[in-house]
């Protein structure tokens, strides 16, 4: 979060005056829902000596903890998604990188594999079942067991070093808009289209509304990826979706016939829903052209 003043106006320096804090204190709920310190640590830049608060267009950024020991790397991936208004946050470690996003929850997770003390596989094995906002994980070129691993274990999608910038930025941003919306978002149940919002088969019911999902009387938690995935697998049960499909609808890309991401997350996803890996019937694969959701076998 943070305050810009009015076109033409220079911030000025945070002054910890107890009359300032008063003044800022007082202000603070026309900030809705922004708790006071979160308040307090938005004005750094603004000069709260000031008594009209009015003038400051109060912002939310999204945070992004950028885990990465190259430090030249991450200056330059920072500042680049700075300039794209993103709040970045750097951490070289994979030993604090773990404390970090669970202390700090951001956004969004960018998490190199390889990193000192503990290497990401490790620090997202750990954090998943924690933390519910988005991994993306840097791994190595062409490096298919590190892409199907970090998704194994939870992330939400990948990208290959060397970074290309403006794919790093598409591919967040479409990853952003996956996630889970704030709460309060104003989601009238009609899906905005006139598509469901819920649905229910047996024992299963899937709510895009919440982003939840149940078996019976167990709650299943999944990552956003995998729930986009089982979304996107339900709203059209009874109909095979090529991994073609599924990779279009889902990221914006065709199928190469190396990409196995799709194939992990099933994977995960049969594992979550107690289905048999050997002879799955719930999310069913059919040979040579994709997979199908069954709209029964959920008792």
């Amino acid at each position: 979060m943070r305050a810009h003043p009015e076109k033409n106006e220079e911030p000025g320096i945070l002054r910890q005056s107890g009359a300032a804090t008063k003044r800022l204190r007082a202000a603070a709920p026309v900030v809705a829902g922004v708790p006071w310190r979160g308040v307090r640590r938005a004005v750094q830049a603004a000069d709260v000596s000031r008594t009209d608060t009015s003038r400051y267009h109060w912002t939310m950024k999204t945070r992004i903890l950028l885990v990465e020991d190259d430090a030249r790397l991450a200056d330059l991936t920072a500042e680049y998604l700075r300039k794209n208004d993103f709040e970045v946050l750097i951490e070289p470690h994979g030993m604090r990188a773990e404390t970090r996003i669970l202390d700090e929850r951001p956004d969004l997770v960018i998490l190199d594999v390889m990193l000192p003390g503990k290497d990401g596989f490790e620090v997202c094995r750990a954090v998943r079942s924690q933390y519910a906002g988005v991994i993306l994980m840097l791994t190595a070129r062409d490096e298919d067991f590190d892409q199907i691993l970090g998704l194994e274990l939870g992330a939400d999608d990948y990208i290959a070093k060397p970074v290309q910038p403006r794919l790093l930025l598409a591919r967040i941003k479409a990853l952003l808009r996956r996630a889970p919306a704030t709460p309060g978002s104003g989601d009238d149940g009609d899906g905005g289209g006139g598509e469901p919002v819920e649905l229910t088969f047996g024992r299963f019911r899937i709510s895009q509304a919440t982003r939840s999902t149940s078996l019976g009387a167990d709650r299943i938690d999944l990552t956003t990826a995998e729930f986009d995935l089982l979304w996107l697998l339900a709203r059209h049960a009874g109909s095979i979706l090529s991994r073609d499909d599924l990779l279009q609808e889902l990221r914006g890309i065709g199928f190469d016939g190396l990409d196995r991401s799709i194939d992990a997350r099933i994977s995960r996803l049969r594992r979550k829903l107690g289905d048999d890996p050997e002879n799955p019937t719930r999310i069913k694969t059919v040979r040579g052209k994709g997979y199908l959701f069954s709209k029964h076998d959920w008792q």
